[in-house]
């Protein structure tokens, strides 16, 4: 029926809740926060059928309305019979590691949404040469997408063919951590326009 019938010490401590207040409750609707009620059950419901999930990551929610995230193994519990007759949860209390790899992903995304919207073109491109930046800016001066740009080698694609040595030198040199300041480049567009961008 989804009833607590087990709550150790640990688990009291990380939720708030007694052993008194969690036993005979319903652990989803009573615990678990509702954007994942449905995906928990399943794990339970699975369980119930022999069918166990490891390392499962939970959002549970404590007394004080914080929430906690636990990484679980979703166990059958069987009697001596073999017979099925629950599920226990052996949980590892991971809130910390994973606030802080929220927290990285956040920065993650707002460094992406700066470098795809400044004012500046931004682009970059891997040890082999091939273009693994290409923001807006750069997208809007050169008319190629960054669809259209990423993964092409950056030189005998986007430069002009006068000056691919060069930039090679520059962009090689880069690679070794010599970097260089206010290069000029001449970037050939997709309508063949040549554009001119200082570099650094």
């Amino acid at each position: 029926d989804g009833n607590v019938n087990e709550w150790n010490e640990k688990t009291a401590e990380i939720t708030g809740f007694s052993k008194e207040e969690a036993i005979g409750k319903p652990l989803v609707s009573k615990f678990i926060v509702p954007k994942l009620k449905e995906s928990v059950q399943e794990v339970l419901d699975n369980a119930l059928k022999g069918k166990e999930t490891s390392n499962y990551e939970l959002e549970f929610k404590t007394k004080s309305d914080e929430i906690r995230y636990l990484l679980v193994n979703a166990t059958t519990r069987r009697d001596p019979d073999y017979n099925i007759v629950g599920v226990v949860g052996v949980a590892q209390d991971v809130t910390e590691s994973s606030k802080n790899d929220r927290a990285v992903a956040a920065m993650a995304h707002e460094l992406r949404q700066l470098v795809d919207t400044a004012n500046a073109p931004i682009f970059g491109i891997d040890v082999n040469g091939n273009v693994n930046e290409w923001n807006n800016k750069t997208a809007e001066i050169t008319g190629f997408t960054k669809e259209d740009a990423f993964n092409k080698p950056l030189v005998s694609n986007f430069i002009v063919p006068s000056l691919r040595q060069s930039v090679q030198e520059v962009l090689d040199k880069a690679l070794h951590g010599i970097e260089s300041s206010n290069y000029e480049l001449e970037f050939e567009t997709k309508s063949k326009e040549i554009r001119y961008l200082l570099v650094n």
